[in-house]
């Protein structure tokens, strides 16, 4: 009898991990259709602003298009090579690889999608079992899970100041792309 509850106990608990991993492998999955659109929809964005137009700023506190384009770099770098890969972060006052200064649009658009294959194959193999891991953002205690939403987040937050600024200069910006 005892050795029959032992074994049901093991199936139980078998099976309970398995479906939360599997939950958890769905939301990666998820995530990188979310991830993989919203690059898609970005490039094209930054595609479409024409060349001359990359420095205009709504207003002389935002920043220009391409600031926002760089900073979502910067950004999605920081997101997912330094808080979920763990790598040491770029220093922003040194490091140049996302600063606009002597950057042209082509140069822009190819670090974007750099940045973004760098952050896919991360995320392709990153370990599921440490999304429930805390780290501290800004003084915040935040699971790795919530700096996956933060991420996509803070893309669509630019991108969007991205938009306005095409608006502002007579552009109609291309059509929405969905599951972002």
């Amino acid at each position: 009898m005892k050795q029959r509850i032992f074994l049901i106990a093991i199936i139980i608990c078998c099976t309970t991990i398995s479906h939360l991993s599997a939950q958890q492998d769905n939301f990666v999955n998820d995530f990188l259709e979310r991830l993989e659109n919203s690059r898609k929809y970005l490039v094209l964005v930054a595609e479409t602003m024409p060349e001359d137009k990359f420095d205009f700023k709504a207003t002389p506190e935002s920043l220009s298009f391409a600031e926002n384009l760089m900073h979502i770099g910067f950004a999605l770098d920081w997101h997912s090579q330094t808080l979920l890969g763990g790598r040491e972060s770029r220093d922003w006052n040194t490091d140049t690889t996302f600063k606009t200064a002597n950057k042209s649009k082509d140069l822009m658009i190819t670090t974007i999608n750099k940045t973004f294959d760098e952050t896919t194959a991360l995320i392709s193999h990153f370990d599921t079992t440490q999304l429930d891991d805390e780290l501290d953002y800004f003084g915040l205690r935040r699971t790795k899970r919530q700096i996956f939403m933060l991420l996509a987040d803070h893309v669509t937050h630019h991108r969007g100041q991205m938009l306005v600024n095409m608006r502002l200069n007579g552009l109609v910006p291309p059509r929405y792309v969905l599951f972002q």
